[in-house]
């Protein structure tokens, strides 16, 4: 899994993640790993994945080819999963079942995205949340979310929160591991 962090400070907004690969009991680290980066860019915004690794490639391949995406709120970044899940589904061969007693299909990942606009979550049923202050997913999400609490009254910097939340999950996550991707960007003045 990973360790995946966003955090809000001050007018900066920083996004991290972890390095490492695992397949099972297999570790691919990133030195084996020519690209270990979990985070992707599309315009201003970076969007981190968890769940499968295949996931990554088949995000790479949306964000290359559609068009229109929407992640400046809350509702136009649901808009964007809501349009997406056919196409997964369709074209990239999504299998959605997960209980079978849930409400709705599953896109089967977990996403945070980062940019001028806040930090928000996406779940596997395409529920999204913003966050005021930071937040965490993958494995190490627990160790992660408890450093960045500690830490951040503390901390001015949004990047420095981020990375004691990545650190914490890559020191005590058996799925998490160092070298870190981190990324931040300046947090749109809100006008009145």
């Amino acid at each position: 899994m990973t360790t995946l962090v966003a955090v809000r400070r001050n007018d900066q907004i920083a996004i991290a993640a972890d390095s490492l690969t695992t397949f099972g009991d297999t570790r691919l680290s990133a030195q084996f790993d020519r690209t270990p980066d979990k985070i992707l860019r599309y315009q201003d915004t970076y969007i981190g994945l968890c769940g499968s690794a295949a996931h990554q490639l088949v995000f790479q391949s949306l964000l290359t080819r559609e068009r229109d995406f929407d992640f400046a709120s809350k509702a136009g970044i649901f808009e964007t999963f809501r349009r997406l899940h056919p196409i997964l589904k369709e074209h990239h061969f999504l299998n959605p079942k997960e209980e079978e007693d849930d409400p709705y299909e599953s896109t089967q990942m977990t996403a945070l995205v980062a940019n001028e606009h806040g930090i928000f979550g996406v779940y596997s049923m395409r529920e999204v949340f913003e966050y005021s202050r930071f937040w965490a997913v993958g494995s190490g999400r627990e160790f992660a979310l408890g450093a960045m609490h500690s830490q951040y009254a503390k901390l001015d910097s949004a990047a420095a929160i981020a990375e004691a939340g990545v650190d914490a999950g890559a020191t005590f996550d058996r799925n998490s591991g160092l070298p870190m991707t981190i990324y931040t960007v300046a947090l749109k003045a809100v006008t009145p």
